[in-house]
């Protein structure tokens, strides 16, 4: 089964008078919606606009997996585990919030910054915090985030290049940048589908594209 969620579906939230505007793919924060909590262990997956000397003031998380991709600028990280981290396009970033973290993200910039932030529950909860960037993630190189059981998979394609997309009881691809066939439809830029029990799903790019896809394998276990 795949659902297809367009850019434009995305319920949009943050605060644009504070240079912050974000399009949320599922239920976030004030926004809710029974039938859209989450597809497997993904809650979150939030296209983020960050003005220059903007960004989110120290918030505390626990029991969840951040996974961010910055798109165009840098990230200015700040933890309380001590992390003073800036996260440029091609790096990829994980907090894992285990028992407990509090963290700032910023735009330190001057130019806009784009990022797209992924949260995912864990299989089980507590633990210490951890947290790790990969620099210049290569295409095809698949990221574990053992905690979920899931694996994230970047793919930068160029036109008419084709893909194979692993198989998963749940697979979630998001379109970065450009447009690619899949499913039997086409996704543009913020463009996301849904499927379930995937087998044999390829992507094919139209004009140069760039995708994150999520194969997952389990889904949290509350209580």
């Amino acid at each position: 089964m795949t659902y297809v969620q367009r850019a434009a579906e995305r319920f949009r939230g943050g605060d644009p008078e504070a240079g912050i505007e974000t399009r949320h793919a599922f239920s976030f924060s004030g926004f809710y919606d029974p039938d859209n909590v989450r597809f497997g262990p993904l809650a979150a997956c939030n296209e983020e606009r960050l003005a220059g000397g903007a960004g989110f003031a120290e918030h505390p998380h626990r029991d969840v997996e951040i996974v961010t991709w910055v798109v165009e600028g840098e990230l200015a990280h700040e933890d309380s585990a001590g992390h003073v981290v800036t996260v440029r396009p091609g790096d990829l970033q994980r907090l894992s919030a285990g028992s407990g973290v509090r963290h700032v993200e910023r735009n330190a910039g001057s130019v806009p910054l784009r990022f797209v932030q992924m949260w995912l529950t864990p299989s089980e909860f507590g633990g210490d915090p951890s947290y790790e960037v990969v620099r210049g993630i290569a295409d095809g190189t698949p990221y574990a985030l053992e905690r979920a059981d899931a694996v994230l998979h970047v793919r930068r394609l160029r036109d008419g290049e084709r893909t194979a997309l692993p198989d998963a009881p749940w697979l979630y691809v998001h379109v970065v940048r450009g447009a690619v066939r899949t499913a039997d439809e086409v996704l543009r830029e913020g463009d996301a589908a849904r499927l379930t029990d995937a087998v044999d799903v390829e992507a094919e790019a139209i004009g140069s594209a760039e995708l994150l896809a999520w194969e997952m394998h389990a889904e949290p276990h509350f209580g």
